[in-house]
């Protein structure tokens, strides 16, 4: 859908009050509570925002997002936790710091929500954003939460998608890398740092 040619244009960092904006440059959205100002565009650096549309409809189906390459801190935050022997499913993400999150048996919430288990304070993830599913099993799963700017598993748009040992999982500016230590290196998945077990 084509933008109305005479909506206002937001500059980066000027509140606005909550809502949806579109980045003029690439189209990006992101999401805004009051008191947050518009951010310079995670996607293209673009500094000009316009109000969502109610009609505008994000796709994620077709959409795809670069997957980025393995950080050294996540190779020695693997190595950390196979010495220690934790044979559990974490989470692990840089935000203010590095970050290494357990994955509890049931439902976890990702989001800028207050009552997120995994709270990620930025404007470019929805309050309810995604949620990661732990099956008695030891499955892990994700479901796109109806979330603004949707949710990428190794670079492709999804919206209910099983996360293996190794998978990047895009919530906004924030990538969560998997990190499955019950897997044997038979079953790890997409992973190349699989832990022997």
């Amino acid at each position: 859908m084509r933008p109305n040619p005479g909506a206002r244009v937001f500059e980066t960092g000027r509140v606005v009050g909550a809502g949806s904006f579109v980045c003029l440059e690439c189209g990006f959205s992101v999401s805004l509570d009051a008191l947050d100002a518009i951010p310079e565009c995670t996607s293209c650096s673009g500094s000009r925002f316009r109000r969502a549309s109610l009609f505008e409809q994000p796709t994620v189906d077709s959409a795809t997002m670069e997957a980025e390459p393995e950080p050294e801190w996540l190779r020695r935050t693997r190595d950390r936790l196979d010495q220690e022997g934790r044979k559990d499913q974490f989470l692990a993400f840089e935000g203010e710091g590095r970050s290494v999150v357990r994955v509890p048996e049931g439902w976890t919430r990702i989001g800028r929500s207050a009552t997120a288990e995994i709270r990620l304070d930025d404007p470019t993830v929805s309050r309810r954003h995604a949620v990661v599913v732990r099956t008695p099993e030891g499955e892990l799963r994700v479901l796109d939460d109806r979330s603004l700017n949707g949710v990428f598993v190794n670079g492709e748009g999804v919206e209910w998608s099983p996360l293996l040992d190794g998978d990047e999982l895009a919530i906004g500016r924030y990538r969560l890398h998997v990190i499955d230590t019950t897997a044997s290196p038979a079953n790890a998945g997409s992973s190349s740092h699989a832990l022997s077990g």
